[in-house]
């Protein structure tokens, strides 16, 4: 099963649907116990940076930190690859899970923010990029970035290159919107689900 946390800011019913369009048995939870006994974990997100406050709160980050060291596939999305990083300058006190160096920051001045619609993606080799075309375009809808850093696998230009997506061992995030991306997101989600 995979557990996809609800912190009451996450885009779930778009999520879900595309999980289930890839065949995988979900289920949305806030409970930690629930994610504790989970065979993957996806945090979708949308939304500010300290949403993400909710997960320390209610004990789901600590839930998430024990499942991922025990080598659970996790996957975030959005808001929820940025809280892989050490924090975000749209929440300066909020911290993140710090799995990658680095901290996400607002696009350059004279940047049109949001950075909303289809970009591009340069992927490198990776198990969730595999069978997905380098130079495919995937759904954006983001002001913050995040760095590139050890472990980014997939990069978008937008006035800067920044990191669209990141994996380490069972740790994956992507900035854009796979359940909104088309058959490209669809095979991302389906990679995932199928580790």
């Amino acid at each position: 099963m995979i557990a996809v946390v609800d912190y009451k800011a996450g885009n779930l019913t778009s999520v879900m649907k595309a999980l289930h369009a890839v065949k995988a048995e979900v289920m949305a939870t806030s409970d930690p116990e629930v994610v504790l006994s989970a065979e993957k974990i996806v945090l979708p997100g949308v939304g500010h940076f300290a949403a993400t406050e909710f997960l320390a709160r209610h004990g789901l980050k600590a839930a998430i930190e024990e499942r991922v060291k025990a080598g659970a596939p996790f996957l975030g999305i959005c808001v929820g690859l940025q809280w892989l990083f050490e924090g975000s300058t749209e929440s300066p006190e909020t911290a993140g899970l710090g799995a990658f160096q680095g901290k996400c920051e607002r696009f350059a001045p004279g940047m049109k923010v949001p950075h909303v619609g289809w970009n591009s993606i340069e992927v490198e080799p990776s198990r969730l990029f595999e069978g997905v075309a380098f130079g495919s375009f995937v759904y954006y809808t983001h002001s913050y970035r995040a760095p590139l850093t050890n472990g980014t696998v997939a990069v978008t230009d937008y006035g800067v290159p920044f990191t669209a997506a990141v994996e380490r061992d069972n740790v994956m995030g992507v900035q854009f919107h796979p359940e909104k991306s088309g058959e490209a997101g669809l095979r991302i989600l389906r990679n995932f689900v199928e580790l």
